[in-house]
């Protein structure tokens, strides 16, 4: 130990020169042997006051919560400040880290896309995150240290989160704030009763498993109804004996309902195919006369002249996307439009381009409307505002669903806009980046030219 023999050369030393100047002392007063005795005291007890004062301020040091210039020592004192001050700065630097480590863990924590929180033995919030206190309703920051269960009253969650051990399964329940439906789970960890809390947003997939759900049931719905018609009419001409007349009246209703079946298939494997695909390419590219002239040619033929069409391009144009799923969105509509008019009615099918650029085609006709509570479910599949008139006009409930389908591949939106008995107006908006402008002249369509 380098401080060891300073330290004892000091000693010697300090007591030596306290026994000579006792000595000299004692000498005065005739007692040389009793001064040098108490000399040599002396100088012991002056060391050991100078190292109580020197540990004094070593510990003064050490008692500071912020630790400043160590006291300027020698000799023993010396190492035992540097000793003490390396530990110190170790300590500091470890507890630095791990605060660091805690902050990029609680960081993580708060990036999470679920919802965290952390409570105590009494089931009091600790810590959450900021997507907890979306799910919860809750401030994170001000309800610390509150009971969870005083804050969340669901008496699902409250008896979830009140039993005993880990719940193997989480329990869906309702947001505080009704707006979301969470999936919770508890766990607990350590030997102090804390407690884990992982919340999970879940309302997009409990709706996605409630419209298949809805679709395998409405898909039954379609499919019985003509099923049971063919099945009774194969049975009645297995069975009963039929005049020329009732038998071709009874295969007139069995071709209907064939018709229907297949009509509702082809939609099915429509909704397939563009569920499953990619979406279409954004440089192949359509032009809408073309595309026009076709649905103009379908919607006459279902027409058969009891409507009056017109089409109208103002400018000529290019959408870039499939023609064929283009084709049927604006065939389903015109084909709407033609179902729910009356006879004698008037349909308007036109494409313009905004000064924006992106691309309308608008299907306005004069029918019978739409209630506006019906309207935000209108692209729902097989929903209809009235079933028998559906039916009885050949739909199958899921045109529109189609519609909305392919406009959303192709980056666009539909609006829809309809009063009862006044008519209704549906347009297909497609985005600038998938309309290539080609100005020319308006173009009115052949058969409008003759109006």
């Amino acid at each position: 130990m380098p401080w060891l023999l300073p330290r004892l050369v000091a000693l010697v030393l300090g007591t030596w020169a306290g026994m000579v100047l006792g000595a000299a002392a004692g000498e005065w007063i005739g007692k040389p042997t009793l001064g040098m005795v108490v000399g040599a005291g002396a100088a012991v007890v002056a060391m050991a006051v100078l190292d109580a004062l020197r540990a004094r301020r070593l510990i003064e040091w050490l008692r500071r919560s912020s630790y400043g210039a160590p006291p300027v020592e020698d000799g023993l004192w010396s190492e035992l400040t540097y000793r003490a001050e390396r530990q110190l700065r170790l300590r500091e630097r470890a507890l630095e880290q791990e605060q660091e480590r805690l902050a990029q863990f609680l960081q993580a924590m708060d990036a999470s896309p679920n919802g965290v929180l952390l409570l105590d033995a009494d089931g009091q919030i600790d810590w959450g995150n900021a997507v907890a206190a979306d799910h919860f309703g809750i401030d994170p920051v001000r309800d610390r240290g509150q009971r969870l269960t005083n804050l969340v009253r669901t008496p699902a969650f409250v008896d979830y989160l009140q039993q005993e051990g880990n719940p193997a399964q989480p329990v869906v329940v309702p947001s505080p704030l009704g707006r979301q439906t969470l999936s919770v789970l508890v766990r607990r960890y350590g030997d102090k009763g804390l407690t884990l809390v992982i919340s999970q947003d879940v309302t997009q997939r409990e709706r996605h498993d409630a419209m298949r759900r809805d679709f395998v049931a409405n898909v039954s719905h379609e499919m019985r109804t003509p099923l049971t018609v063919l099945s009774g009419f194969i049975e009645t001409l297995s069975v009963l004996p039929l005049t020329e007349v009732e038998r071709r009246r009874v295969l007139k209703l069995m071709g209907q309902q064939t018709t229907r079946m297949q009509a509702l298939l082809t939609d099915l494997l429509a909704l397939a195919q563009l569920e499953g695909s990619p979406r279409p390419p954004a440089d192949q590219w359509t032009a809408v006369e073309p595309l026009m002239k076709q649905v103009r040619a379908d919607g006459e033929a279902l027409s058969a002249g009891r409507h009056d069409l017109h089409f109208h391009l103002e400018e000529g144009g290019d959408i870039a996307g499939s023609a064929s799923e283009l084709l049927s969105a604006v065939g389903n509509l015109v084909g709407n439009a033609v179902r729910y008019t009356p006879d004698g009615g008037r349909i308007d099918v036109s494409w313009r381009i905004r000064p924006d650029g992106a691309g309308e085609i608008d299907v306005v006709d004069t029918g019978v409307g739409i209630e506006r509570e019906h309207l935000p479910r209108l692209t729902e599949r097989f929903y209809r505002v009235d079933s028998s008139r559906s039916r009885d006009t050949g739909g199958t409930g899921l045109g529109l669903s189609i519609v909305k389908h392919v406009i959303q591949r192709h980056g666009g939106e539909i609006e829809i806009d309809s009063q009862p008995g006044k008519g209704s107006r549906f347009r297909l908006v497609l985005p600038a980046s998938r309309v290539r402008v080609r100005r020319e002249t308006p173009v009115l369509l052949a058969s409008d030219a003759t109006r």
